[in-house]
């Protein structure tokens, strides 16, 4: 399998370093791994981590400004691609296909292809512009996965509740690296 991730501005870089973290130690996965400016000023910001321990974790690191990338073609054949996090600046260019980035021009090709793309959004509130992108990326056959907190599995730390959306986001691609406490319905509840 081959994934191509991206990690837009928006706060919430975590989510989209956890899920290369987690998609390394899945060797039938390659990672193809794709930052914006953005993402690289809020690495160093938000966690402990530095922009080049984060592009150590990708298989393959592509520059945001190469749109001759392999994976700016269709026929460089990915599984699908997910943005984790998607700034609203992202969702927009995604949603009226203007592809001016590798981010953004990935995420076209993989819609154009009909694989599958799943946008994290990290936002809010939201205004009225911002939900009628959502609808409309819906509309595409986007998959529109924000990261919003379970709390039936009892989260302990941040790492938790960041593992529970990762493992959810994977769901959508058949993947289980055993990081989601699964549901088992009010009876099996201790």
């Amino acid at each position: 399998m081959r994934l191509i991730i991206g990690i837009s501005g928006s706060s919430g870089v975590i989510y989209g370093i956890r899920l290369l973290q987690v998609l390394q130690e899945q060797t039938e996965v390659e990672t193809h791994l794709v930052m914006s400016p953005t993402a690289k000023m809020n690495i160093p910001i938000e966690t402990d981590m530095d922009v080049k321990q984060v592009e150590a974790l990708a298989d393959v690191l592509h520059n945001f400004n190469d749109v001759g990338a392999a994976i700016s073609s269709g026929s460089f054949r990915t599984d699908g691609m997910v943005v984790a996090p998607c700034s609203m600046k992202t969702l927009s260019s995604i949603v009226n296909s203007f592809a001016d980035n590798l981010l953004a021009r990935a995420a076209d090709v993989v819609l154009k292809e009909g694989r599958r793309l799943v946008l994290m959004p990290r936002e809010t509130p939201l205004h009225v512009g911002h939900c009628r992108l959502l609808y409309e990326a819906a509309q595409m056959g986007i998959h529109i996965a924000p990261p919003m907190p379970a709390f039936y599995n009892r989260p302990e730390s941040i790492e938790d509740i960041v593992n529970h959306s990762v493992g959810r986001i994977l769901d959508l691609f058949t993947l289980d690296p055993g990081i989601v406490k699964r549901w088992a319905g009010t009876k099996n509840r201790k």
